[in-house]
């Protein structure tokens, strides 16, 4: 299979940890018979200094025209004093809109080699974290109107049905390629938007009878993830509830950097990118943690391009680098050896399978 990927390498450790996952990525295509093309594209600081533009019109056609976007990190203090307008992370947003990304898919897992690092509790911990929330990403109170007249400040929250169906159907379609299983969280005892929420949801699993479909209140949720984050499998929620939920989420796996993300829309072409930021101060020190990265272009395997047993051969080859004692700096822990960001995508080379 031959895919064109549009490359964003970014700012910071951006171009260091993409390095390592183009890596792997070419590995892959060697295993598998596959064919990987990369178009470089240029945004976020890098794109400033270049072309004076976070990312030019020209940028962003060639990333609309590829197959799916593999994004490293952007932005930096290096251009804190930039007009608003022209901030590296204006980039990203002109970025979503422009590839119409409605829906952030987020993973939560636990390694079981860094179970230690969660601050729940082992009993827990040892039940095991998997888990995605998918939020919706363009619509909401955030994108509602926002005013204040005197002493009184209003925030509009507005879901049309159809909002609510494209990003239902990302959640039921993700839990299709995972365990099934469906929590649809909102409020529905207190909103409308909720309540409407909830009546699309349960309309569209008639057209997922493989997936079984539950509800759960947002303030119920919250609860339940520190609780008892095993009983997940994927989350499907609206745009304020799943910052939320998702920023917790991420807190209960112990590492930011390991975790990765993907930005989906109407179409298979997706924004793939670890969740942490672009690090200026450890830029080129070769210390980085590419793993999220790495695990990022192993969603865009499993979500974009379908290929399961190519998703699945990169995470094994992760849990296989964490098996053999290997930690950079940022996951170190007593009695382990630490690598380098390079040598690190050298050790997850050598357990690709």
């Amino acid at each position: 299979m031959n895919k064109n990927i549009a490359v964003i390498r970014g700012d910071g450790i951006g171009p260091e940890i993409i390095r390592e996952a183009l890596r792997v990525l070419d590995k892959i295509a060697e295993l598998y018979g596959h064919s990987f093309e990369y178009t470089e594209v240029d945004m976020g600081g890098c794109a400033i200094d270049k072309w004076g533009d976070p990312l030019p019109k020209e940028m962003l056609d060639k990333a609309i025209a590829s197959d799916s976007v593999l994004l490293g990190a952007v932005g930096g203090e290096k251009w804190n004093d930039v007009p608003s307008t022209m901030r590296p992370e204006k980039g990203l947003l002109r970025l979503r809109a422009g590839m119409g990304v409605y829906a952030n898919n987020r993973p939560a897992k636990i390694w079981k080699q860094l179970s230690d690092a969660s601050p729940l509790r082992k009993e827990i911990v040892d039940q095991g974290i998997d888990f995605i929330i998918v939020r919706e990403l363009i619509g909401g109170i955030y994108f509602g109107e926002h005013k204040t007249v005197g002493d009184t400040a209003t925030d509009v929250l507005t879901y049309s049905e159809a909002e609510i169906e494209r990003i239902g159907r990302i959640g039921f379609e993700t839990a299709r390629k995972r365990n099934h299983r469906l929590c649809s969280v909102e409020k529905s005892n207190v909103l409308d938007s909720s309540r409407l929420w909830k009546k699309v949801m349960h309309r569209l699993a008639a057209e997922y009878p493989d997936v079984t479909l539950t509800d759960m209140l947002v303030d119920n949720c919250a609860m339940q993830i520190v609780k008892n984050p095993k009983q997940f499998d994927v989350i499907v929620t609206e745009n304020m509830f799943g910052d939320i939920l998702s920023d917790e989420a991420s807190q209960i796996t112990g590492s930011i950097g390991m975790i990765p993300s993907s930005s989906l829309g109407s179409t298979s072409c997706g924004l793939y990118e670890p969740i942490h930021g672009s690090a200026p101060d450890i830029a080129g020190k070769d210390i980085a943690n590419p793993i999220g990265t790495i695990l990022s272009a192993a969603m865009m395997l499993r979500y974009s391009f379908d290929m399961e047993a190519e998703a699945k051969a990169i995470e094994d080859a992760v849990s296989a680098f964490l098996d053999q004692g290997y930690r950079t700096a940022d996951i170190m822990s007593e009695g382990m050896q630490q690598v380098g960001c390079t040598q690190c995508g050298s050790l997850i080379l050598e357990n690709l399978r």
